[in-house]
């Protein structure tokens, strides 16, 4: 069985241990199984992938190879702009999504059957390779198949036991685990023991202008980062950075991200100590992760989650929160991790702006193509900082989705990932992975949430306005039963004021549902914070981070909404401050 860390693990020593949660230990706990909301659909309906028999026919037709369903549906070389929201909301959720889930994959060989997943086009579990059709290159592209959760835990997670099921490796909650780590071991990476601020590690070699530190290195160097190829030969390296979740190091902008809740988090330490000159420093530290945890939440539920489903699906399906309830399981679902959340993947931009003061193109810093962002935390270090890339995402309108405009060539065509060293096609990957876990189909799933099942092209036509993508996709599979979840939701026509169709919205609200009303320590949950202490979280925001941990001064009261500079940019002392004293606490004489 696989290491069981139950949320116990994580749990301050502040808290009281209600009865329902000694009942279901395991539900949102980090390395449990995805939980499944419909029953996996295995070709031999235990543990092979769909299209893993070739010439298998699924309601009477073969599937379409994940591949030519990335060139001929997905690809697209130019994504229209919107001019709601800017590209930081983009950045928010990938960020929160590595808050919530990371399925592993099985290691790199089949050293049992002694085939490396590298080498072989052959279908032999780990490996799952994606077919290619290209006349002249090597008929396939790698994929290891995500490793499967050891059988002694199923029965807690899920009504389906026999099946295969993947494991989420870090906990369901949203509880800034992004921040911490989700494990002690890990924790105790990141964590400044000595300080008696109870602060986190910064980096030991460079800090910005403004003497304000970064994340701190990896232990082993050289890390496998691409370093400035043209840095004098003493310059020391930049190595890869150290976060509590190890994607840190993905693109610049999730750097800056992880950046500011670092220094967030010591910000914060620093004026708590202050206030309460008694408390250890272990106190210090917990008091000060409750509350960043807490402002994931509300950045999340509040700011973000709204304007991805629409709030007519937030009202819907989600609702006004209640208090917390025992009865709902807070996991992860498969659906969600492995298709509706990455909806994302589809409105990634291909170039990282980087913008000066004005939010007006940096003079020394210029744009970069997005794979020359990858793994490159020398870039944070050496070209001014996080400012230009913060700057660059609220200056700049979200990408957003058009039916026939999916996926940017920048991540089908050179998409990168560390020690493999072709270039990946993220579409095909994420068609793959949803076969892999063998999602149920689109229809399945829109029944799921209650909405009609698409049976001839004119049931297309409702929910999908583009008549080429629809003849195309139909032509493709064949019968509407076979379309793949994650294409399914993404073609759907947006829902008024949302960023996704009726059922990614229906799916991401309800997994949001269930992780804030399934979280004991939800941020108003009660008993976790005073009134006092509420009413001043509630007055923090994304921008005021920003302001408090960066060189912005000028930033939109909300910063996931777009304005084209100066339109809609107040001063950094005109966003609302949250008051510690609410945190101050009496010395207790005795």
């Amino acid at each position: 069985g696989s290491l069981m860390v139950s949320q116990a693990a994580e749990i301050p020593p502040y808290s009281v241990v209600h009865n329902s949660f000694r009942h279901n230990p395991t539900w949102g706990a980090a390395n449990t199984a995805l939980v499944r909301w419909l029953p996996a659909q295995y070709e031999d309906g235990e543990k092979q992938p769909k299209g893993w028999n070739h010439g298998r026919l699924h309601n009477g037709f073969t599937l379409p190879l994940v591949e030519a369903v990335s060139k001929k549906i997905m690809k697209s070389s130019f994504k229209r702009k919107e001019n709601l929201y800017s590209q930081l909301m983009i950045e928010w959720g990938q960020f929160i999504d590595h808050d919530i889930t990371f399925t592993p994959q099985s290691t790199r060989d089949a050293t049992d059957i002694g085939v490396d997943c590298l080498d072989t086009c052959q279908n032999i579990h780990p490996c799952f390779p994606i077919q290619v059709n290209y006349e002249s290159a090597k008929g396939c592209m790698p994929f290891f198949r995500s490793s499967p959760a050891c059988i002694d835990n199923l029965h807690l997670a899920n009504n389906f036991p026999l099946q295969r099921q993947q494991i989420n490796t870090i906990t369901s909650f949203i509880d800034a685990s992004v921040v911490y780590g989700h494990t002690l071991e890990l924790q105790s990476l990141i964590r400044n023991y000595t300080s008696p601020t109870g602060r986190l590690a910064i980096n030991k070699i460079f800090k910005d202008g403004e003497g304000r530190p970064y994340l701190p290195s990896v232990e082993a160097s050289p890390s496998a980062c691409f370093q400035n190829p043209r840095a004098p030969q003493e310059d020391p390296r930049v190595e890869c950075f150290a976060a509590g979740d190890s994607r840190v190091n993905e693109g610049l902008s999730l750097i800056a991200l992880h950046t500011l809740w670092l220094r967030e988090h010591n910000r914060l330490a620093g004026a708590l100590k202050v206030l309460n000159s008694h408390w250890s420093k272990e106190t210090v530290y917990q008091e000060t992760r409750k509350i960043i945890g807490a402002l994931h939440q509300i950045i999340t539920m509040r700011d973000y989650i709204p304007k991805i489903i629409g709030q007519e699906s937030f009202d819907r399906y989600i609702g006004p929160y209640m208090g917390y309830d025992p009865t709902v399981n807070p996991s992860a679902s498969n659906v969600f991790a492995t298709a509706a959340f990455r909806f994302g993947h589809a409105t990634i931009s291909t170039v990282v702006r980087r913008f000066n003061e004005s939010f007006q193109t940096h003079e020394q810093f210029t744009h970069l193509r997005l794979h020359h962002t990858f793994f490159s935390p020398w870039r944070i270090v050496k070209e001014g900082g996080i400012e230009p890339v913060l700057r660059g995402l609220m200056g700049t309108a979200a990408t957003s989705v058009s039916t026939d405009k999916l996926i940017a060539e920048e991540m089908t065509e050179k998409l990168v990932v560390l020690n493999i060293q072709w270039k990946l096609d993220l579409a095909a990957l994420n068609l793959q992975r949803g076969r892999d876990h063998a999602l149920a189909g689109f229809n399945d799933w829109r029944e799921f949430c209650g909405l009609k099942r698409l049976k001839i092209k004119e049931d297309f036509q409702d929910v999908v306005k583009d008549k080429i993508i629809v003849n195309k996709i139909l032509k493709m599979y064949k019968n509407p039963d076979n379309i793949d979840v994650w294409l399914g939701g993404l073609v759907e026509d947006h829902l008024k004021d949302s960023r996704n169709g009726p059922l990614f919205s229906c799916l991401i609200a309800k997994q949001m549902k269930s992780i804030r009303d399934g979280d004991r320590f939800w941020w108003e949950a009660q008993g976790t914070f005073t009134k006092h202490q509420i009413s001043e979280l509630s007055k923090s925001s994304l921008s005021r981070i920003i302001c408090d941990n960066s060189k912005v001064t000028e930033i939109p009261l909300d910063a996931f909404k777009y304005g084209k500079y100066p339109n809609g940019f107040l001063p950094c002392n005109h966003i609302p401050n949250i008051n510690l004293e609410a945190w101050r606490e009496k010395k207790k004489t005795g």
